[in-house]
């Protein structure tokens, strides 16, 4: 891996120009999530740990910021003609929303084996949902066949430079009002938020960006690792929001030149995390939006200085926790 806060040695996808553009197109769509200290976590890891809290985001996640930003670049024909996007559930509610919020028709195509919240949130803004027969391995095909048929914009859930962009103001945010930060921890899925995120907070400062995902589906910790992407089967994780099968070629270009490690935590420290965060903090939380507290929590990582730790959601099935 080459220093992540060096110049590049390759062409990356998106630049910290197209961070900045892409959080004053969406300024006045999105919530300015609160950076809020945690005492709690602060004395337990020994140094000042903020939560960027985007479980209090708009459609109670991050992904609205990307959604946002590419369905405000789409032209007028692009609109009138709709949108698709596939995803397990965050993504399709920050699409639906997003879509919703400037007229745009969208369908959502979601795996048979999403959480019904989620589910029912997306239907809820008015998207339609195609579940029929949709697996995590054929969400892509089956909303590309339908984008294919009826003339409508495909919105990727990570693999996408608008997404992408839109993404990493969550990082940008945060080092703006948090300049002594040191450290930011970040959930990893398909790529998007983290990918973002360090393109936001390396290209001109000395930060150290850590990605997490479940132990279950560590496609990217393998691949940071071992310098290729590496697919996997379908995982079997509570943390849906990093059910993906592989990291995103533009996200993994980025995230190999500018993240100083990818580590993975089990579901049982995952879930005994997320029980502490939120007794503790009053913040519901779901278990992809608290993999960078277990990893802090657990040890994975060791940060150098003050800590954020990005919450990326909080649409959290409450059946978890009996």
């Amino acid at each position: 891996m080459s220093s992540p806060n060096t110049s590049t040695a390759i062409d990356l996808a998106v630049t910290l120009d197209d961070v900045r553009s892409a959080a004053g197109r969406i300024r006045p769509w999105v919530h300015r999530t609160p950076l809020l200290v945690s005492r709690s976590l602060s004395e337990r890891i020994g140094v000042e740990v903020r939560l960027k809290c985007e479980n209090l985001q708009r459609a109670g996640s991050f992904k609205i910021r990307g959604a946002m930003n590419a369905l405000l670049q789409l032209d007028a024909d692009q609109r009138r003609r709709g949108v698709v996007a596939f995803s397990s559930g965050n993504h399709a509610q920050g699409v639906a929303l997003s879509a919703k919020l400037l007229g745009i028709p969208a369908t959502i195509v979601m795996p048979e084996n999403s959480v019904q919240s989620k589910v029912e949130a997306t239907q809820a803004y008015g998207a339609t949902v195609v579940q029929a027969g949709v697996t995590s391995a054929t969400r892509d095909t089956v909303a590309r066949e339908i984008a294919d048929r009826n003339g409508a914009a495909v919105v990727p859930p990570f693999d996408d430079e608008r997404i992408i962009a839109g993404a990493g103001t969550v990082g940008f945010e945060t080092v703006e009002e948090w300049p002594d930060v040191t450290t930011i921890v970040v959930p990893l899925g398909g790529g998007g938020l983290l990918s973002g995120t360090a393109i936001a907070t390396t290209s001109d400062r000395d930060t150290d960006v850590y990605g997490v995902e479940p132990a279950a589906g560590n496609d990217g910790e393998q691949s940071f690792h071992s310098g290729s992407i590496v697919a996997i089967d379908p995982p079997k994780t509570i943390a849906d929001g990093a059910r993906t099968l592989a990291i995103g070629t533009r996200n993994f270009a980025i995230i190999r030149e500018r993240v100083r490690d990818v580590v993975s935590v089990d579901d049982d420290t995952l879930l005994e995390s997320l029980k502490w965060a939120m007794y503790r903090t009053k913040l519901v939380i779901e278990p992809t939006g608290a993999l960078g507290l277990a990893a802090l929590m657990s040890g994975k990582i060791k940060p150098r200085g003050p800590v954020a730790v990005i919450v990326s959601g909080g649409n959290l099935d409450f059946s978890l926790l009996a």
